[in-house]
């Protein structure tokens, strides 16, 4: 497995490279300091499995070059790295694709858990940003969405972060039938992935408990 770290910070770099290979020793850090440099690296590394992107790279506009990364290779999943977390800038970063985004004040054990969870297939975000929605429960209205209950059931599912073979246990559905309710949850929300309907719902103002796929001390399966 290769993971990009895509940041022009040497600290930041470095005690990635040093920290990650905890997830795996077999993981193979690969890194770049600018989007000339993280687009060779991903066109000749096929085996890139996750991204981490820093938003705020020298002569980019990070938000901008999120969303050429995610049209360019778009089998690849990216998780922002930033100082900056403020609502906007998360949903902003969903809304361009990210299927993580992970503040650079997580402690090392917050950031191994996050990658974990993304490259399940789940959408890691902060439970600590300031203006979102954190509630105890998933406070969903079917009827407004258009969405049958059992549709509803998997939206709650889906914007708590957790990928289909989480859903199928948890509702005891088949990854088939989860598959075709999620297709169906997209539409009705006028959208084209699950980062894009989380950051809908968000602005919408549906509360979505905590919208961030899991709390900051709960930890996801390991792979």
């Amino acid at each position: 497995m290769k993971i990009l770290v895509i940041d022009d910070h040497p600290l930041i770099v470095d005690a990635l490279v040093q920290l990650l290979p905890q997830l795996d020793p077999g993981i193979a850090i690969l890194t770049a300091g600018d989007p000339t440099e993280a687009m060779e690296v991903l066109d000749n590394e096929p085996e890139v499995e996750l991204v981490l992107l820093d938003l705020a790279l020298p002569g980019a506009r990070g938000l901008d070059f999120l969303a050429d990364l995610k049209l360019d290779y778009p089998g690849v999943p990216i998780a922002v790295l930033s100082a900056t977390h403020d609502q906007a800038t998360v949903l902003a970063a969903l809304g361009a694709g990210a299927q993580g985004f992970i503040p650079k004040s997580a402690n090392a054990e917050r950031l191994l858990d996050a990658v974990r969870y993304v490259l399940d297939g789940g959408v890691y975000l902060p439970t600590d940003v300031p203006g979102m929605p954190d509630t105890d429960g998933v406070h969903i209205d079917s009827g407004a969405l258009g969405l049958t209950a059992r549709q509803t059931d998997v939206l709650k599912l889906l914007v708590q972060g957790k990928p289909n073979k989480l859903i199928c246990r948890d509702l005891t559905l088949s990854e088939g039938t989860v598959k075709v309710h999620v297709s169906a949850i997209l539409k009705a929300l006028r959208v084209h992935s699950r980062t894009e309907a989380i950051a809908v719902l968000a602005r919408r103002g549906i509360s979505v408990d905590t919208l961030a796929a899991r709390r900051p001390n709960a930890r996801p399966n390991a792979r």
